[in-house]
């Protein structure tokens, strides 16, 4: 679905048939996913480099948490790698996967590294074609949401903090994430969109960021 924004200077792009990848590891694939279809995100993205293009994607992974949670719906703005700062979260792609990590360094001629905030380690270095955009914003129900950890700044650092404590500690994840998806159906059992996407944090459409 093509949708242009009034005034906005932006191409929005709801790709529902699409999954971008948020696993746990570099070589889990989603059901149904395929390469193509990771390069058809990586297409529109890379469409026109002076007018940004927006995907919506939907997160099915863990590696991001706390900042991304499973089910979280979450928009892609297409951008230079140059303009990227650390710390921000951004979207690549390797070996027909996409990957929705935090950006450790600035881009290089060499390439840039990326990690997941609830992994232990860096992923392996991304050749600089490899990079696709960045995290716009988190948006459920066509509402975007701010959240910290999603920006440069203390909230990205403490996103890694509890990232890493989920990381080590298998029950604390475990439970994180029921209580994040008893609130997420508590809010749609109150019928409030808004709620529901203030407890519904990250994210991609049936396309899948890899998180890992």
């Amino acid at each position: 679905m093509r949708q242009d924004r009034a005034g906005s200077g932006y191409v929005s792009r709801d790709l529902r048939k699409n999954f971008l990848m948020a696993g746990n590891t570099s070589t889990v694939t989603p059901s149904g996913w395929t390469a193509v279809r990771s390069a058809l995100v990586a297409d529109v993205l890379r469409m026109n480099v002076r007018l940004p293009q927006i995907v919506r994607l939907c997160v099915y992974g863990e590696s991001m948490l706390p900042a991304l949670w499973p089910g979280d719906f979450v928009e892609i703005e297409s951008c230079s790698p140059e303009d990227a700062r650390p710390g921000e979260i951004v979207l690549a792609m390797r070996d027909g996967q996409l990957f929705l990590h935090r950006l450790l360094s600035p881009c290089t001629l060499e390439g840039f590294r990326l990690r997941g905030d609830s992994l232990p380690h860096p992923d392996p270095q991304f050749p600089r074609e490899a990079f696709l955009g960045r995290l716009l914003r988190r948006a459920e129900s066509g509402n975007g949401v701010a959240a910290p950890g999603l920006r440069p700044g203390p909230g990205a650092g403490l996103c890694r903090a509890i990232g890493l404590l989920l990381c080590h500690c298998a029950p604390a994840r475990h439970a994180a994430l029921k209580l994040h998806s008893l609130r997420r159906a508590w809010a749609r059992e109150l019928g409030d969109p808004q709620a529901g996407a203030e407890r519904s944090s990250s994210g991609l459409t049936p396309a899948e960021p890899r998180a890992t």
